[in-house]
């Protein structure tokens, strides 16, 4: 009788470890989708259109490089990055444009900026995985979503373990565009940002010809990475 029971036990003991998903100490979470070291830098290449009326906007070209410049461990003992962002209308003419700062939380990446914390990124990486961006905002909730993984081709560059984070594509042809979205690449970390935030002219004799009466659009594109 006491051999019957100690099988029933062995039995239900499988049961449940065969249900449950281990966890794997050696997994790899993707953390470098966006890798951060002291000495990581970044250099895109910008276009930027403002459109402050209807008929009156302002294009420009210029360069940004952003450097993990360093690190501290914060009150919920999170490594913190402080990425140094530096703007020039040439490579060779940086300045500093301000900072911004990443950590990881819940095997997630976010970005603190302002006072602002939105979440860029879940680890690992999943086709079809979303994510509150605002969790840790007080705005209102917005889901961003993996809609790509895999290959991904940047003007000439082609690569081959991409991600990008889908954060809003909307259009209703007629009041407003909202079209944003970021890439990561392993091993890289971000290597493409695009913000399309668009209003459409709404007066009876325009309404729907789609004229942009105010918004912003912004292409950030990765032109060199590396550590110094």
């Amino acid at each position: 009788m006491l051999r019957k029971y100690v099988i029933v036990l062995y039995l239900s003991i499988g049961l449940v470890l065969g249900c449950r998903e281990v966890e794997d100490p050696t997994r790899d979470l993707g953390y470098d989708f966006q890798p951060l070291e002291i000495g990581n830098f970044w250099e895109y290449v910008v276009e930027e259109t403002i459109v402050f009326g209807e008929n009156d906007s302002e294009t420009s070209n210029f360069f940004i490089r952003d450097k993990v410049d360093y690190s501290y461990r914060n009150e919920a003992g999170e490594i913190v990055y402080v990425i140094l962002r530096e703007k020039g209308t040439s490579r060779n003419n940086y300045i500093s444009d301000g900072n911004y700062a990443l950590f990881i939380r819940n095997n997630a990446l976010v970005r603190m900026q302002n006072n602002e914390r939105v979440v860029m990124l879940a680890f690992p990486p999943r086709l079809g995985r979303s994510w509150d961006g605002r969790v840790y905002s007080s705005n209102q909730s917005e889901q961003f979503e993996i809609d790509l993984l895999g290959g991904y081709a940047l003007d000439d560059r082609n690569y081959t373990q991409a991600a990008r984070v889908l954060q809003e594509d909307d259009d209703d042809l007629i009041t407003f565009r909202d079209k944003r979205y970021d890439v990561y690449v392993k091993g890289i970390g971000q290597i493409e940002h695009y913000y399309e935030v668009l209003t459409y002219c709404s007066r009876n004799d325009c309404l729907g010809q789609q004229l942009v009466d105010s918004g912003r659009k912004t292409h950030m594109k990765i032109i060199n990475y590396g550590r110094n």
